[in-house]
This record gives structure tokens, sequence and C-alpha cells, in this order.
């Protein structure tokens, strides 16, 4: 199998299961919603849509990652030459490797120490379960980094990084002017 279409594997498992939580917390907030003006909320309606919170956002955060949609300062590095940008670009990697790592290592340890805990509203689900998503919504985290890890070298060796950004805006503005008829002709 290819490098790209691991990625690409990799990134539509990713837009799958953050489609399917925001899909299910959508769900979740309109029910809860209509129960608690009808006169009959739901006891657990609030645990789970934070847990679901949680949840969609350590798997949203990896598909960020795989897209290089993290919030960044490419233009400084952008001005660095070309050798400095890769050393600050490793170092920046490898902070990156290395906080997820920890978050990874320690998220496991509290899935320990939550051994027979269970949510107040729902006694029925365990605790370990719900924040599960901690390590591994960081180990997906440096999959992604990692499946962007040559892109990122390349880049930094050569033309330097694009800010996401501004290139989306700027697609956008482009867009919008052949909508608007004032496109290249």
């Amino acid at each position: 199998m290819s490098w790209s279409r691991l990625r690409t594997g990799f990134e539509r498992l990713l837009e799958g299961i953050v489609l399917v939580l925001m899909v299910v917390l959508t769900a979740l907030i309109i029910a809860g919603a209509v129960f608690r003006y009808v006169g009959h909320a739901l006891s657990w309606y609030d645990e789970l849509a934070s847990v679901g919170l949680v949840w969609l956002t350590y798997y949203g955060a990896a598909l960020a990652a795989l897209r290089g949609a993290h919030i960044g300062v490419p233009g400084v590095v952008n001005a660095m030459p070309p050798k400095a940008r890769l050393a600050a670009t490793i170092f920046a990697e490898c902070m990156v490797f290395l906080f997820f790592g920890l978050l990874a290592i320690y998220g496991v340890q509290v899935l320990i120490i939550l051994q027979g805990e269970h949510l107040v509203s729902m006694p029925e689900v365990p605790t370990q379960l719900t924040q599960s998503a901690i390590p591994v919504g960081a180990i997906l985290f440096m999959i992604a980094e990692a499946l962007r890890l040559p892109d990122i070298i390349r880049e930094a060796r050569t033309t330097g990084f694009v800010d996401l950004e501004i290139k989306e805006a700027l697609e956008l503005g482009h867009l919008g002017d052949n909508e608007k008829g004032g496109g290249a002709r």
C-alpha cells in the first residue's frame, strides 16, 4: 500500500468518525432540548453531551493535524533560511510528538486510575470508556503527524509552508469572482 493511499484511508476513517460524532451529538442536543421543553428532561443528557464534545474535539484535532489545519505561523518559519526552517520544523515536530506521546501515556494511567468508576447519570457506562478519547486521540494525532511528516519536511526544505487560511480565503475569493462573472476569461 502506498503512503498516499494509507494517508487517504486514514483521513476517510477520521472523517467518518468525526461525522458520526457530529450527527450523534447534534441529535442528542436536539433530543435533550425537546425533552426539556416538554417537561421531561433527560437526566443523562448533559453528561453524555459533554463526553461527546470531548470525543469530537480529540478526533477532530487528529483530522485537523492530518490536514495541516492547526494554528501555526508559517510566515515566521518561511522568513527563515531553508536550513534554519528545516531545523525549526524538525524541532517543532519533535515537540508535538513528545507532547502527544506524554498525553497518551498519562491518558492510559488515568484510565487505570478510573477502573471501577462509572458515569453519575448513567451508572452502566464506565468512565474508562468515556475518557478513552484522551489516549486514543493522542495516538491518532501522532499517526496523523507521522503521515504528514514527509510533506512537512519537503516543504521546509523547498518553498516553505503555505498559510492554509490565506490559501482558502484566496480560493473562496476567486470562486466568488467567477460566480459574479469577474473571473478569468
